[in-house]
């Protein structure tokens, strides 16, 4: 202790290196204790990332799982519209909307009878039009004897005609060799000679006539008959044909003939103000990009009562804009995205088609009654279009007026049950996407309401491209594009005849021959709608042949 310290600094100075030593001690004890700590905090932070890990993992899962749960139900509602298609029975599977209208129309006996009567006429009408070939059946020279008195049969009399018993026969297709003999005059003092003309001839230097070429190109483009079927028979009735020389006819006849008919047929098609449209998949042998196979399409484009067809190497919507490119109107096709390329409001307004929708809700109504509703609603639609036809109002201002008036509540009250339903149903599932596609396509579904000459679907041009669907079927493939453009020339000019009741066969007899030689500027004269018979008999075949079979 410094002497001048008193006790209380003393005791001061004690206390102050007891604190020292104590606080010293704490601080030890404290960095410890500072450290757990700090490694509990990043303990907790680093379980509170794995929980809201685990959280963010759960709630992918859970989306995945409903995403999955969409997928298995839209796929178990394909799988069951397939089973209906294939398997189910008649009545499981969509029924035609003429039937459906007829079945809910006004007297539906009575337009069945009227219908049944109208097809009795027209067939009558057609065995008329028919060659008659009378066969006399002489009695047999032992019948010749009256049993009662005796007389011998040279005192017998005709009574009438006889009786008279209808057959009808079948007489099969035949070929024959036309020997043409072409009469040359000269003039007696020896300077001029004069030859009559050669027959027609639709292949240059060929010896194949042209109802034998409209033959071929008939049972082709018509029937979708391959050739080999078509040397099979031929070979049986007589004369033996080698594919390749009907190839070459087919590729001839219609690159110099009907390629230019088929080309005028479009141009009309493409400056009509409604044009119908659609596309189906055909297999290529050789695409242009790949020299692999591969789908190519065949496209048809409709106006009132011509058809016309193209076919491209892709699905893409070239087409479309090179064939309606630059002009407007209504284009009525459905949902595929290709088609807006020629789609606006400076070019062609776009018209849905209610048969697409109506065809989505029905594969819906085996899981969802709901889509009952619909159906029905679209089927007042129709119903509407078919009072104007018996009414004989079609494509008139009263056609438009009954349009505003029924059926346009109808389409409102459509969409607004859409948005009643959508919240009820999953994305994915089969009721879910068709209420998607009908909500998406609202405007366009609306559109013919605007004009009494857009029709309420796109069915004509289905109808059209079921020909390529059987020639699928039975020919199965074009080589290329080139054969695919060929096969789509051919297409256009058959699918126009058949459009306006007109024979292919004594259509293309007549015109094959004819067409290289016709003038340019008048060739409208020779397109199918404007095409009549001709008087002259040498025009035609004694006896057309039947297509092949």
């Amino acid at each position: 202790m410094n002497g001048h310290e008193t006790p209380r600094e003393a005791a001061l100075l004690l206390i102050n290196e007891e604190l020292r030593s104590l606080l010293s001690s704490l601080m030890a004890e404290v960095a410890p204790l500072k450290a757990e700590l700090l490694a509990l905090r990043d303990e907790v932070t680093r379980q509170r990332q794995r929980a809201e890990a685990a959280e963010s993992m759960c709630r992918t899962l859970k989306a995945e799982r409903d995403q999955q749960a969409e997928v298995m139900a839209a796929m178990n509602a394909e799988l069951e519209a397939l089973k209906r298609r294939v398997f189910g029975k008649r009545s499981e599977k969509m029924p035609p909307m003429d039937r459906e209208v007829k079945k809910n129309g006004p007297s539906e006996e009575g337009q069945a009878a009227e219908e049944a009567a109208r097809l009795r006429k027209e067939n009558r009408e057609a065995r008329k039009r028919l060659p008659k070939r009378r066969i006399d059946h002489k009695v047999r020279r032992e019948n010749q004897q009256c049993p009662s008195c005796g007389r011998p049969a040279e005192e017998f009399k005709t009574v009438g005609q006889g009786e008279r018993t209808e057959v009808w026969e079948y007489i099969p297709g035949r070929f024959e060799l036309q020997e043409h003999f072409q009469e040359t005059l000269a003039c007696p003092c020896g300077e001029h000679l004069v030859t009559a003309p050669g027959p027609l001839r639709v292949v240059e230097g060929g010896s194949y006539g042209p109802g034998f070429i409209a033959n071929l190109l008939v049972s082709k483009g018509a029937d979708s008959i391959p050739f080999y079927r078509m040397e099979k028979q031929f070979k049986r009735l007589g004369i033996p044909v080698a594919r390749a020389t009907m190839v070459g006819l087919f590729l001839k006849s219609i690159q110099c003939c009907l390629h230019p008919i088929a080309e005028r047929l479009l141009d009309i098609i493409r400056n009509s103000p409604v044009v119908l449209a659609d596309e189906t998949p055909m297999t290529m042998l050789e695409k242009p990009d790949t020299g692999k196979s591969g789908k190519g399409f065949v496209w048809t484009f409709i106006a009132e009562n011509l058809v016309a067809f193209r076919f491209s190497a892709t699905r893409s919507g070239e087409t479309p804009r090179n064939v309606l490119g630059g002009t407007e109107g209504t284009l009525l096709v459905d949902g595929y995205l290709g088609y807006n390329r020629v789609c606006s409001p400076e070019a062609r307004l776009r018209a849905g088609c209610w048969a697409h929708v109506r065809r989505k809700f029905f594969e819906a109504l085996a899981k969802t009654p709901e889509a009952k509703f619909a159906l029905d609603l679209i089927l007042q639609l129709y119903l509407v279009e078919h009072q104007a036809k018996e009414q004989g109002i079609t494509r008139t201002p009263a056609h438009l007026a009954l349009r505003k008036t029924v059926s346009a509540p109808l389409v409102e009250r459509f969409q607004s049950w859409l948005l009643e339903q959508q919240p009820m149903h999953l994305p994915q599932g089969a009721m879910g996407k068709a209420i998607s596609y009908a909500i998406g396509a609202k405007k366009e579904l609306a559109h013919y309401l605007t004009s009494a000459n857009i029709p309420i679907d796109n069915n004509a041009s289905e109808r059209a491209l079921r020909v390529v669907a059987l020639g699928r079927k039975n020919f199965l493939f074009v080589g290329n594009e080139d054969a695919g453009a060929n096969l789509a020339d051919l297409y256009t000019v058959l699918a126009t005849c058949e459009a306006n009741g007109v024979n292919p066969l004594q259509y293309l007899t007549d015109i094959l021959p004819r067409v290289q030689d016709h003038p340019a500027a008048r060739l409208d004269e020779l397109l199918p709608q404007n095409w009549k018979p001709p008087l002259r008999p040498e025009a035609m075949p004694d006896t057309p042949s039947p297509s092949p079979t």
